[in-house]
């Protein structure tokens, strides 16, 4: 669900066992090609911290995915238009 908690809540969640999304108790992806998979199923659906996190892959080159600046800043200005603070 891409949902963020700080590092205290997370700790507090993987100490109780749950080693799952604590939102949406969801698995995290075990490889790269789940884990694009399901940051580009947020990002179908418009969520500007998913286009920025997509951005960053892209400038990284992680993944799987080829470093690409140009696709990484038409990214991030996507996101920043949707109301990411990170984009900036």
């Amino acid at each position: 669900c891409m949902k963020r908690i700080c590092s205290g809540c997370d700790l507090a969640v993987k100490k109780q066992g749950m080693f799952d999304c604590a939102f949406c108790r969801t698995r995290y992806p075990g490889n790269d090609a789940d884990a694009l998979a399901m940051i580009q199923a947020r990002v179908l659906k418009r969520d500007p911290e998913a286009i920025y996190y997509l951005g960053m892959k892209y400038f990284h080159g992680h993944l799987g995915l080829q470093k690409d600046m140009r696709r990484a800043i038409e990214l991030w200005a996507e996101a920043a238009e949707l109301g990411s603070i990170q984009a900036l």
